[in-house]
Order: C-alpha cells, then structure tokens, then sequence
C-alpha cells in the first residue's frame, strides 16, 4: 500500500529571479563565443541554454487545500502541500488532488429492511480527501470509488435495519436517525479507508416506503396511532374513575354498594371515552 510522503520543494519565485538571470546570461555567453568563432564553449553554452528552457517547465502552482502528487517516470516521488508558487525536477510530473471537504447525495435507492419491506432510501455523504497518495494510487478514480462505496454501504445498513421499530428499544431507520447516521459513517468509513479518504458525517436524506406498499403502511401507521390515542385516553378514564368514586366516599357524599358503583362507572367511561359530547339524562325516580 502506497502512503503519502510530504514532499518539499524549492520556492517558486527564487527560481522565477534565478531562471531568467542564468537565461540571459548564458544566452550573452552563447552570442560571444559564436562571435568568437569558439566553437566548443558555444555548443557548452547552448546545452546549458537548453537545459534552462527545460527547467522552466518546474514551475507549478498549489492552491489551498490542495496538494500536487510528484511522479518522475511512473515512480511515486512525494506529495507537496505548500501553498503558492514552487518548483521542481522538470521531468516530474504533477497530479492535482483537492483536499476540500465535498459532499454528495446518492440516488434514492429501491431496497428491502430487515422485515423485507421495500423502501426507497437516499443518503447524504461529507467527506474529504487525508491521503493524497492513496487516493490516486490505490484505487482507479476515488471521486467514483467514494460514491459507488457509499450507495453500498447504503444498501447494507437498510437491509440490516427495519423501517419502524416493532419492539421496545429496538434500533430502527425512522425512530433512531441519530444512531444510524453515525453507524452509516462507520459502514462508510470501513469501505473508504483503502481510497485515503476520510467520512465527516453521513446521514439519511430520504426515507420513506415505497410506493407499492404506502398506501397500506399509512393506513397501518393511522391505526397504529388510534390505538395508541385510545389507550391514553381509556387509561386517563380510569384514573378519573377512580378518583371520582374514591373522593365521594372520603367525604361521605353518598354511600354506593357495588351495582350503583357499577352504574357510574359505566356511565362516567362512556362520557370520558366517547368521541362526542355525552347527552345528560337526569333521572327522577329509583334506580331499583
């Protein structure tokens, strides 16, 4: 596995005085000699010349957060991250990698939860190049690795979740987003440590059944909340129950026996639970 080796480098504008100084130079030195009829030092002096032209091609630039990977002839020479204008061996040559965070939004992805539900799910990915090095030399194109990897891993947290949790304290897609944003990054991590590249954040954008099957789950999910709603209300109804006959016969308002308990009972859970306003009926003779 390549790693990345920082690489230093001359400063750009020392070599942009230096260059042209020695270009004038040997070029007036080549114009002597030529007039001298010397024909040796001239061919000496147009060699050096020559070989100042090539340097020129040294010169390259790095931008922030940017880092330039060195190659000379296919081998892996070092990576430079000084900002500005540098130089180096002219033969080398220089592969921009940007170091600047990016993020990405996968296609919304048709998959089965652990309950086999099938589910439309979309996630968004930050992340950002560490290793120069890696990224360019031990995968074919990681801006392509990065989001091929990160739609699999995907799929494989969806179909290790289920959309809605059916047990108490069970992880789910829906109800633990927090959770399963951070064990996303983890799946996303594991699959890109190969590429250099660091996962910042990764997180559900788009969660939602599919739509063959929504219909059917919205109308689960309402009764789901009905139920729920009339379990609240029945166990709030009782309390009140309770506490009605239980205050009556502290303070000894009336003395029920049980038939008349039973009565009020039944008639105070009809009037608490009843989805509209109850009809009073007042009764003027015996109950018996």
């Amino acid at each position: 596995m390549i790693r990345e080796i920082t690489r230093s480098v001359a400063s750009g504008y020392v070599a942009l005085v230096l260059l042209p100084a020695l270009t004038v130079l040997f070029g007036w030195l080549f114009i002597q000699a030529a007039q001298a009829n010397s024909a040796v030092p001239a061919a000496l002096y147009l060699l050096a010349l020559v070989a100042l032209l090539i340097c020129f091609k040294g010169f390259f630039m790095v931008h922030p957060n940017q880092a330039k990977v060195l190659q000379l002839f296919g081998t892996y020479v070092g990576s430079v991250r000084q900002t500005g204008l540098r130089w180096a061996n002219p033969f080398y040559s220089k592969e921009p990698v940007s170091l600047r965070v990016r993020n990405f939004e996968s296609e919304v992805l048709k998959v089965n939860d652990s309950s086999g539900n099938p589910i439309d799910i979309a996630a968004v990915v930050v992340w950002k190049v560490v290793d120069s090095a890696e990224a360019v030399f031990e995968v074919d194109d990681y801006e392509s690795f990065v989001r091929i990897q990160s739609e699999a891993a995907l799929r494989n947290l969806a179909t290790s979740y289920p959309y809605e949790a059916h047990d108490e304290g069970q992880v789910a897609l829906r109800s633990d987003p927090q959770s399963i944003a951070e064990k996303l990054r983890e799946e996303v991590q594991d699959r890109l440590d190969k590429a250099g590249v660091e996962v910042i954040e990764a997180r559900i954008s788009h969660l939602a059944y599919s739509q063959e099957i929504a219909s059917a789950m919205l109308k689960r999910q309402q009764a789901a909340a009905v139920v729920a709603a009339r379990r609240q209300i029945v166990d709030g109804a009782v309390g009140m129950v309770k506490m009605a006959l239980t205050e009556l016969e502290e303070q000894g308002v009336v003395d029920l026996d049980e038939e008349r308990k039973a009565n009020m009972v039944c008639n105070l859970l009809v009037v608490l639970c009843g989805e509209e306003n109850a009809q009073p009926v007042l009764n003027t003779g015996s109950l018996y």
